[in-house]
């Protein structure tokens, strides 16, 4: 099976730093895979705080749900490091984008993982349901204020 090769944007928007705590990490002594999805739901969510938001139940209105997750791991990470996760919005479509990221060890810069999360916005359907819906404007305008302050 061939390897995923995944390329990383030139520059990052957002950047936050997370500890490995002993409830990361496997039998094997370095972060649990299943682990990294953790960190990077909890960089995701930061991210939506960080453009003003309360969480991800409600921005405009809407609720994001996580279409898709890729990752590409470059080296183990360890109980007591800090991961320094860096993200940007990327690949927008009608219904989201997706939320690049890139964990490296805060102290020495060491690469320990990069990759994607596809996420989508949704609202209430018709029926009560939950329906994919388009991203919102008030969103998009927030997210390139934020883009120009930071460039």
């Amino acid at each position: 099976m061939a390897r995923i090769q995944f390329d990383l944007p030139a520059q990052f928007l957002f950047s936050t730093d997370i500890p490995i705590y002993i409830s990361h990490v496997n039998q094997g002594g370095h972060l649990d895979n299943a682990q990294l999805l953790t960190l990077v739901s909890e960089a995701r969510l930061r991210f939506f705080r960080w453009l003003g938001y309360v969480g991800e139940l409600d921005i405009e209105g809407l609720t994001i749900v996580v279409g898709d997750m890729m990752a590409q791991y470059k080296s183990e990470a360890f109980y007591g490091e800090t991961m320094q996760v860096d993200m940007v919005p990327a690949d927008f479509n009608r219904y989201g984008f997706d939320l690049v990221f890139r964990l490296q060890d805060k102290q020495t810069g060491r690469e320990v993982a990069r990759g994607k999360t596809g996420v989508v916005f949704v609202g209430d359907g018709p029926d009560g349901g939950k329906k994919v819906t388009p991203v919102p404007a008030a969103f998009m305008a927030r997210l390139e204020a934020r883009q120009r302050a930071t460039h």
